[in-house]
């Protein structure tokens, strides 16, 4: 792998956020690996852990919009899966789990109420930024588990950018932000073992020099992480990543998440980023 300096500069940049408070979370069903309808969560604990990261990026200087929980989803606090927005185009997730198909229409009415003039509803299966990571002027698509690989085509035309599709093979890392992160325009960090091979060699011709995390941080969901150009949060106890960001002048930030992993999510997952123009008639 390329050395890169921990001399270069790094410039954090305010960024606009949905989140949506886990007011209603609980594991009582199991569509992903992480869940266990057994094993007792704390929805009290789970909402402390979400309002230090709440809290966190108000102190970082971003803007923070929320979404109404709504009873019997106790997943919507995965704001993340809700859509992606790119130039203030909004492409409404298609959930492929009946579980969960009840927060679409939460967050189109989210926001056409807010005045976004293109909200699309998908006609193929996608999650939202879980599998659709932008990149500066790319998109990078998870298929494998959750989004249809069909959808693809269907947020290049809809949002207007080049899309890359990958392949996930381990069913642990079930949506590309368990496995990858968007470090800034130009650099990310990802999970080798969570690719199959032809998508590896995607990710090597493109990114030669991204941070490679090892199974242990991968098992903690350290690559669920936000990074806004400088500072990156992640789990606290992905303390290898930790490193690897420092050496390349990055600023980690480590937070206690470890409720909502019952359920397969942290940082990322509950932060959808709204990229581009706010709406005119947007609050």
């Amino acid at each position: 792998m390329p050395h890169v300096s921990s001399d270069v500069t790094r410039t954090a940049r305010p960024r606009h956020y949905l989140m949506c408070r886990p007011t209603h979370f609980t594991v009582d069903y199991s569509i992903n690996p992480w869940m266990d309808p057994t094993k007792p969560t704390d929805t009290d604990f789970a909402i402390a852990q979400w309002e230090q990261l709440h809290t966190l990026f108000l102190r970082l200087g971003h803007t923070v919009e929320l979404i109404e929980p709504v009873p019997g989803l106790p997943d919507m606090v995965f704001a993340a899966n809700g859509a992606t927005v790119v130039d203030g185009r909004v492409l409404v997730a298609c959930f492929h789990h009946p579980e969960r198909t009840g927060e679409a229409p939460a967050y189109a009415e989210w926001f056409r109420a807010r005045g976004y003039p293109q909200v699309h509803r998908a006609e193929f299966s996608n999650e939202g930024e879980g599998d659709y990571l932008v990149v500066g002027e790319r998109i990078l698509a998870g298929t494998g588990f959750r989004t249809d690989r069909r959808a693809h085509a269907e947020a290049q035309r809809v949002l207007g950018r080049e899309v890359v599709t990958l392949e996930l093979v381990d069913p642990r890392y079930y949506h590309l932000d368990t496995a990858l992160a968007v470090l800034s325009d130009t650099e990310i960090m990802y999970y080798p073992g969570a690719f199959s091979a032809g998508s590896l060699g995607t990710l090597e011709e493109l990114y030669p020099d991204a941070v490679l995390a090892t199974a242990e941080d991968a098992a903690v969901f350290g690559l669920n992480a936000v990074s806004d150009g400088r500072r990156v949060v992640l789990p606290e106890a992905a303390v290898g990543l930790a490193e690897a960001l420092r050496e390349r002048g990055f600023e980690p930030i480590g937070v206690d998440v470890t409720e909502l992993l019952k359920a397969g999510g942290s940082v990322k997952c509950c932060t959808l980023e709204l990229r581009g123009a706010r709406a005119r008639a947007g609050c």
